[in-house]
């Protein structure tokens, strides 16, 4: 934006200056020349006074004249003539050229029947002619030439004068514009950076309103837009909390129960579930009260160092994970007739994610399998390492797999259920740096390839 307003500025500026200094340089030309034909016409009158007064003594004389007149008016003649003044001659009635040489033309001719007049000869430049009348043997004419030169004399320093100013202005107009292309364009790249800010969850981002009206009323549109946004965002977050906070009486009360059967393995392994049902509504309270402004705020933009090792990359153990969640679910899978096959690598496979969330992940994985196959339908879960580093989750079942051409999406579901799971495995894979991949098994049941990205260093190795 700021390069084409130069330009058109620059060409705005060129044809105006090129429409009003071509003229005035074209006029100052003109008026050089009139004025160089001005001083040749007042010095040929003058010249022509002083000869007329020396051959006026010629009256009278022979055919040939006074040679004393003719050598005066020699003399005047020469005079004239000096380093850088029009050549001037004079030729008399009988064809004799007093000065330098000069020919007896049809101009010559014809201001001898007394007319002064000026003429442009073919060669170039300019002359001038004035008749001598009442001298010995005819009227003689006067001949002032001018070169091209001497009639423009001057017009090359006047031009370049112009071309000065005109440059002057073409430059002023440039910084002219190019400060204001400087502001527009400032302005816009702040109110970009904004929406940046605010695209990458920045909800504290607020634009100033700079530069001309339309680009304030967007920055306000903008800011309005954010209070939007963060006012849905927390009243969404808000409701988050509420509803898993009232998950807590039925979860105690389960907890209750637990403590009251007569089978304390029977007791134990429900409390922990339950246990494990209580860290998990604890955690969505505490993420959805967590502050979004803090949740969204880039670390690079405040100028902080690098956030420290609390703040870092998450790491968890991929192998480790899915055979805890494994051997959870295995008592439901024996009850339906399942016989789980696991396999995953003996040492530790560290990837990017949070343990709770891949743990979820997991868990609705095997999940869609108990819920979505039936009784006594295989299941398969892989663990292996990936070429490229982290790791690669397979589950694989001997279900009716995926319908035809269904593409798992948020919210949809074709088994009647809320179609969340998927998408929990989906977001836990991208933010791992990995993907999500849904197609058939060998045997035509599905399967789910999840794949990790490595984790970072440990934090002081």
């Amino acid at each position: 934006m700021r390069r084409s307003l130069l330009l058109l500025t620059a060409a705005t500026t060129a044809l105006v200056l090129a429409a009003l200094l071509v003229p005035l340089a074209l006029l100052t030309r003109s008026h050089a020349a009139d004025r160089a034909t001005a001083d040749a016409t007042s010095r040929a009158h003058s010249l022509a006074a002083g000869v007329g007064q020396a051959l006026a003594g010629a009256r009278g004389g022979g055919p040939g004249g006074d040679p004393d007149a003719r050598r005066a008016a020699a003399g005047i003649v020469d005079s004239a003539n000096g380093p850088g003044l029009p050549r001037t001659s004079v030729v008399l009635a009988d064809g004799t050229v007093l000065g330098p040489a000069a020919p007896v033309t049809d101009a010559v001719r014809l201001a001898r029947y007394g007319r002064a007049f000026t003429y442009e000869p073919p060669g170039g430049g300019r002359t001038v002619l004035v008749p001598v009348q009442g001298v010995a043997g005819g009227t003689a004419v006067v001949l002032v030439a001018l070169t091209g030169s001497q009639l423009y004399a001057g017009t090359l320093a006047s031009s370049l004068e112009i071309a000065g100013i005109g440059a002057a202005l073409v430059l002023l107009g440039l910084l002219v514009a190019d400060r204001l292309g400087a502001r527009l364009v400032g302005s816009a790249r702040r109110l970009s950076q904004v929406a940046d800010r605010l695209a990458a969850g920045d909800l504290a981002a607020r634009a100033e309103p700079s530069g001309p009206p339309e680009l304030r009323a967007v920055a306000r549109e903008v800011n309005h837009l954010a209070d939007r946004i963060d006012g849905f965002l927390t009243a969404e977050r808000e409701n988050a909390a509420d509803l898993a906070h009232r998950l807590r009486t039925p979860v105690a009360a389960l907890r209750l129960d637990a403590e009251g059967l007569r089978d304390p393995v029977e007791a134990e392994r429900i409390a922990a579930d339950v246990a494990a049902l209580e860290r998990s509504v604890d955690d969505v309270i505490r993420t959805a009260r967590r502050p979004l402004r803090e949740a969204g705020r880039s670390r690079a933009d405040a100028g902080q160092d690098p956030a420290p090792a609390d703040q870092r990359p998450p790491r968890a153990d991929l192998a480790a994970v899915a055979r805890e969640r494994a051997g959870f679910w295995h008592p439901l899978a024996e009850d339906q007739g399942r016989e789980p096959v696991f396999a995953a690598p003996d040492g530790p496979l560290a990837v990017r994610a949070d343990p709770a969330g891949l743990a979820a992940a997991v868990d609705a994985l095997i999940g869609n399998v108990l819920d979505h196959t039936p009784d006594g339908a295989g299941l398969r879960i892989t663990v292996t390492r990936a070429d490229t580093g982290g790791g690669v989750l397979t589950v694989e079942d001997d279900g009716p797999g995926f319908p035809s051409g269904h593409v798992p999406e948020r919210g949809r579901s074709g088994g009647g259920s809320t179609g969340l799971g998927l998408d929990i495995v989906r977001r836990a894979a991208e933010e791992s740096g990995g993907s999500l991949e849904c197609g058939a098994a060998a045997g035509g049941g599905a399967r789910v390839t999840v794949r990790f990205g490595p984790a970072g260093p440990v934090p002081g190795g």
